[in-house]
């Protein structure tokens, strides 16, 4: 049985870099059963990015985490993020959760703000769903 993929957003990706964080253990539970090898994390670039801007630190910190794979930002999330802008969506995660040849079903999204998320075409959870 194959391991569930899931797409940090900035916010979980926050959760997991500040330990004060309420949320910080339900992200960290997902990172150990990354590391246990039940599945499969990743973390967009930009989103980091933009995650980096709100608390210093944390795209150096996700960076150095063996078990999170960072998402590139690519021409077709350049053609996603230009497509979700002009509907005034978030688009950092979005283009790395939606379906693609690597992963045909999409991934998971794991984001403190799933409403965020809504109609977008990807399935937005909260970690203590």
């Amino acid at each position: 049985m194959a391991g569930v993929a899931v797409v940090l957003d900035h916010t979980t990706a926050g959760a997991l870099y500040d330990p004060k964080d309420p949320f910080n253990e339900a992200v960290a539970a997902f990172y150990v059963q990354a590391c246990g090898g039940l599945g499969d994390l990743y973390a967009p670039v930009l989103s980091l990015t933009a995650g980096d801007a709100e608390r210093p630190g944390l795209l150096g910190y996700i960076k150095g985490l063996r078990f999170i794979r960072i998402e590139a930002f690519d021409t077709d999330a350049a053609v996603t993020a230009t497509e979700l802008l002009r509907f005034g969506h978030s688009w950092a995660a979005i283009h790395a959760a939606r379906p693609s040849p690597a992963h045909p079903a999409g991934r998971y999204l794991l984001t403190l703000t799933p409403k965020a998320y809504a109609g977008t075409g990807v399935q937005a959870v909260h970690p203590d769903q």
